[in-house]
């Protein structure tokens, strides 16, 4: 491989056995995971891999529990399949499976107890605000004027773009506020960095090439990052000593929020000064058209099918974390 990227240790997919791909779930990002799962499905059977689809954890359980499965890669996003349960049933059942453990997976779901981690380690995330489910417009107003606006507004336990909203004046907190309390657990009001929003995939040991994320938009929300055709990314997205300061923060990141595998670590650098703030881990990125570890990992001569290969060689003894 190029760029000193270690060749694949399997070459037979008879490695691996029977091989669940879950995917789909009930969370708020069901329909971008079976997407996800499609796509990584068919790169298995490529490779010929002896690969099958496996809709949410209920079945996932019940194909477990009968012996139906040697591993598991998991692509489901969010909700089961990012917090730990997912993680947890497999590993007590002795089931090798793709990405982080229970701990990084339940950690890095919730991005306040996230930021709590990396802020003891002396790592940074943007200044922030911790809400309540149900806090009142005056506790509200006060957490923007302590932030200082303009200020994110997020669910702290959804991905992918999921009721967050950019908040640019008091009259818009409270539809902010509304928005993000669809959904469960407590809220989070973050500073708002301005400047280049960038995300870097992490694949075993080694961090991919950043990508700088430039929307056509104001801002890269869930439109823009699954269905609008002209969002930019831009691949590596920094130059020099800059890039490789980000992609050793991300890695450290990763590494601190108790995260192995595979995943993808979201950063803003200010505008301003340079700096780099941590925003959150994806522990089950994205593996669709739109999605940015196989952008990256293409940088490094990684197609798309190789990139479900190697990921599933972590779940193979001595390649990794399972």
């Amino acid at each position: 491989m190029s760029m000193g990227v270690p060749a694949p240790r399997f070459t037979d997919p008879a490695v691996f056995g029977r091989v669940a791909v879950l995917m789909g779930g009930d969370s708020s990002e069901r329909e971008v995971s079976l997407d996800s799962g499609r796509n990584v499905l068919a790169a298995l059977r490529a490779r010929g891999v002896d690969a099958h689809p496996v809709d949410g954890v209920q079945a996932l359980a019940e194909a477990v529990v009968a012996k139906q499965f040697d591993r598991v890669f998991n692509i489901m996003h969010g909700g089961a399949g990012e917090n730990g349960v997912v993680q947890g049933l497999l590993q007590a059942l002795g089931v090798p499976f793709t990405g982080a453990g229970v701990l990084g997976s339940a950690l890095t779901l919730d991005k306040i107890r996230t930021k709590q981690v990396w802020l003891s380690l002396n790592l940074p995330p943007p200044r922030y605000v911790r809400l309540p489910h149900g806090v009142d417009a005056a506790t509200v107003r006060d957490a923007a004027r302590s932030l200082g606006l303009p200020v994110i507004v997020k669910p702290s336990c959804e991905g992918s773009s999921v009721g967050v909203s950019r908040v640019l004046d008091e009259a818009g907190l409270d539809d902010a506020v509304a928005l993000a309390a669809r959904y469960p657990g407590e809220l989070l009001m973050e500073q708002m960095v301005v400047g280049d929003e960038l995300t870097v995939g992490i694949l075993g040991d080694l961090a991919l090439p950043s990508i700088r994320i430039v929307p056509r938009g104001e801002w890269y929300d869930y439109n823009a990052k699954y269905i609008a055709e002209d969002t930019q990314y831009l691949c590596p997205g920094l130059d020099g000593e800059d890039e490789l300061r980000i992609r050793a923060l991300a890695l450290e990141a990763f590494r601190a929020a108790g995260c192995s595998g595979w995943g993808r670590v979201d950063v803003m650098r200010s505008r301003a000064t340079g700096a780099p703030y941590l925003l959150e881990v994806n522990t089950a990125p994205g593996m669709t058209s739109h999605s940015l570890v196989p952008k990256a990992a293409g940088q490094l001569g990684i197609g798309f099918e190789e990139l479900c290969w190697r990921i599933l060689e972590q779940t193979v003894p001595g390649g990794g974390a399972a």
